[in-house]
């Protein structure tokens, strides 16, 4: 081969070389998310919230939340506090059981506030902010501040939790881990005096409940009606002893 065409040949390899490198080492465009942000893809991808996965989606509550941030249903955005497995795991037993189907959602609810919120934006809240949960009495609401830390203090009433972990923060959804199950005063602030206990179930002597069942006094007093049947016997009893005299 002449000289002039080896070194054609060595061009053009080097070229069909240097061009797949250098298309490699280009920097292609920014990968941006393909939809909304998913609620359920954020937990799952945390790896310690399947509790909450589970409650969100017995209660519908995930795809509702979902449905909202795909239709733009609130451009304010929202914001997710996330108990952790470990957090469901410390409630006593039978706590999410003890509850209704509207009180599971009232329950999710109240981890979910209707705003997106950035550490830095906790700072100016105004206090106390609702939440998703509604009863009786208006809206369920938690009290956050900030401190110095980067961190939040986040109170219901019955917990208060220091949050210093988002798993998300990009608008519109907000996602932060918390260590405990932000138990809403609304449904656990007044369950002791709501429930009386065993003994306080039970109606003591001389109680309303044993006017109502009974006259009162002891229990051996006798009933109205089987003492005047003793009075009608004892006056049969003497007319035939007088009769008989008389005879």
């Amino acid at each position: 081969m002449a000289p002039t065409m080896r070194i054609a040949v060595a061009a053009a390899f080097l070229a069909m070389a240097v061009v797949p490198a250098a298309l490699a080492q280009a920097p292609g465009p920014v990968a941006t998310p393909s939809g909304p942000p998913n609620v359920t893809a954020i937990l799952e991808k945390g790896g310690q919230y399947t509790t909450f996965i589970r409650l969100m989606k017995s209660t519908q509550q995930d795809t509702q939340l979902n449905s909202q941030l795909n239709n733009s249903f609130n451009g304010n955005g929202y914001t997710v506090f996330a108990p952790t497995d470990n957090a469901f795991n410390n409630l006593k037993p039978g706590t999410l059981n003890s509850l209704t189907q509207q009180q599971q959602v009232s329950l999710v609810q109240g981890h979910v506030l209707p705003q997106f919120y950035t550490f830095d934006s906790f700072e100016t809240a105004s206090n106390p902010i609702r939440t998703q949960a509604s009863g009786r009495d208006g809206p369920y609401t938690l009290n956050i501040t900030a401190n110095s830390n980067n961190q939040l203090n986040v109170s219901t009433g019955v917990v208060e939790v220091t949050v210093n972990n988002a798993l998300s923060a990009v608008k519109p959804l907000a996602v932060y881990s918390v260590d405990k199950v932000l138990l809403p005063l609304e449904l656990f602030g007044n369950k002791a005096a709501a429930a009386p206990t065993a003994s306080e179930g039970k109606p003591k002597k001389g109680s309303s409940s044993d006017a109502a069942s009974g006259p009162a006094g002891s229990d051996d007093t006798e009933p109205t009606g089987a003492a005047s049947a003793r009075a009608v016997g004892w006056s049969v009893a003497g007319l035939a002893a007088v009769i008989g005299y008389l005879l």
